[in-house]
């Protein structure tokens, strides 16, 4: 069989290994990447698939011979990643995680040294040095050398416990169920719930790849460990996917509360806690302060209102963490991030965190007194409906200006990231091209699961004329 191209954008690359992806194409892939960014040692980690020990040692072989150091974590999350190349110094990481796709794939997640998944630009600098072959190896007497990091998880455990109230949540002794299913969410997962006094039992926490469950965090795909919170009276119930950058919850009833709801969930107990500072709100009516708050422009307005709520600014993104980064720096955000269960808080890490979703959600339940489900229940409540559409790339300007002349009854639309058309009582939509596959993705989120379903179908509708 033809080996097919990897999926590659300026963050990184995935691809299923021995077709799409191969060692040849990761050793010149990180070859590229070394002759891109300033001199200095590469913390390199992997997330516990099946696949990873045979890319991390090409991997490191490409950084030795790039005439770097490598300092090789092994498993640890994606977060901790970031985390490490700010504690150590580095000049940038790679983490090998082909995130919440199946088993079959793989990839490379590049880091910049600010411990953030790199920016557009320098993505392109490193695109372009892989395409023409722009990298060269170091002689014998320059070779680089592997480091092992022996301790991975106290520097970030560290900085997620720093901002909570540690002793009210140790009072409460959560029983909580942390699903990493065979993931490297484990090897930070398990000591943080220990070190926050939870009563926790850990699901498939071997962090092997043996995915007992499809590695996507959302309902369908958690049934099983549903029926398990259940049996188990777990307070609530965490499910990471392998990289642990994003959390989904199941509340103590069982229920699937979904991804949306984890970044809410943290906006809302966050500038809760802020309100009720008066220090800080002194400084705000002074004009001296105002938090900001980052989400993509694929995330439900739940967040939006929440921010309104408590008079913070709000500003969208593209899709991306790049990007969420990006307008998180510029706005000095205090929390930010995306609907898939990716939180990121400034004060951990530039990069979404499923530990610090966890942190704050169990401190928000410390800190009311109240279910999760409850919490989860007071949220603004959205109904989102997701469909896409094959379509050609030389006709998406075209059928992006259909739709939007399809909905003129519309508020407001821009063009940040595709098409997205807001409403002013709530709906929104956004139709979005593929950066990778020639299908354009449509979301829609209303009121009502209905009306989601509704506008997402007239959207659908319109664009398949130009198929």
């Amino acid at each position: 069989m033809t080996p097919a191209e990897p999926i590659i954008s300026v963050s990184g690359l995935r691809g299923i290994v021995g077709n799409s992806l191969t060692p040849d194409l990761a050793i010149r892939y990180v070859a590229a990447f070394c002759a891109s960014i300033p001199a200095g040692p590469i913390v390199v980690t992997r997330d516990g698939r099946q696949t990873g020990q045979m890319l991390r040692e090409a991997i490191r072989a490409a950084i030795v011979a790039s005439g770097r150091n490598c300092l090789d974590a092994d498993i640890a999350a994606t977060p901790t990643t970031g985390i490490l190349i700010r504690h150590l110094a580095a000049a940038g990481g790679i983490q090998i995680t082909a995130s919440h796709n199946p088993a079959a794939y793989n990839g490379i997640k590049l880091f910049s040294d600010k411990g953030r998944v790199i920016p557009a630009d320098a993505g392109e600098r490193v695109l372009e040095a892989y395409h023409q072959a722009a990298f060269t190896w170091a002689s014998h007497e320059q070779m680089g050398r592997v480091e092992s990091v022996t301790d991975t998880v106290s520097e970030h455990l560290r900085l997620v416990t720093a901002s909570i109230d540690l002793p009210s949540i140790k009072n409460r002794r959560f029983r909580v169920l942390l699903d990493s299913n065979h993931g490297a969410g484990s090897v930070v997962g398990g000591p943080l719930l220990d070190a926050l006094g939870c009563q926790a039992t850990l699901l498939d926490k071997n962090p092997d790849g043996r995915f007992a469950h499809p590695p996507e965090p959302i309902a369908e795909h958690l049934l099983s460990v549903a029926e398990q919170a259940r049996g188990t009276n777990a307070d609530v119930t965490f499910c990471q996917d392998p990289d642990a950058d994003r959390l989904a919850i199941i509340d103590e009833n069982g229920r699937y509360i979904g991804e949306e709801c984890t970044l809410a969930l943290c906006v809302e107990h966050i500038l809760s806690r802020r309100s009720s500072n008066p220090e800080w709100e002194r400084e705000k009516v002074a004009g001296k302060n105002q938090e900001a708050v980052v989400t993509n422009c694929s995330t439900s307005r739940m967040t939006e209102d929440i921010a309104k709520k408590f008079n913070a600014a709000f500003y969208q993104s593209a899709v991306g963490e790049a990007n969420v980064v990006d307008q998180m720096q510029k706005h000095a955000a205090i929390i930010g991030g995306e609907g898939n269960g990716g939180v990121i808080d400034p004060q951990v890490g530039w990069v979404r965190d499923s530990f610090v979703g966890m942190a704050w959600i169990l401190d928000m339940m410390a800190t009311t007194n109240q279910p999760i489900s409850q919490l989860a229940d007071a949220l603004p409540q959205y109904a989102i409906h997701k469909s896409k559409v094959a379509l050609r790339r030389d006709a998406i300007e075209r059928a992006l200006a259909a739709v939007e002349h399809n909905f003129h009854d519309g508020t407001t639309s821009s063009r940040l990231d595709g098409l997205r058309i807001n409403w002013n009582e709530g709906p929104w939509l956004l139709v979005r091209p593929s950066n990778t596959e020639p299908i354009v993705r449509v979301i829609a989120e209303a009121k009502t699961a209905d009306h989601a379903e509704r506008i997402c179908c007239q959207a659908v509708e319109v664009l398949r004329r130009f198929g």
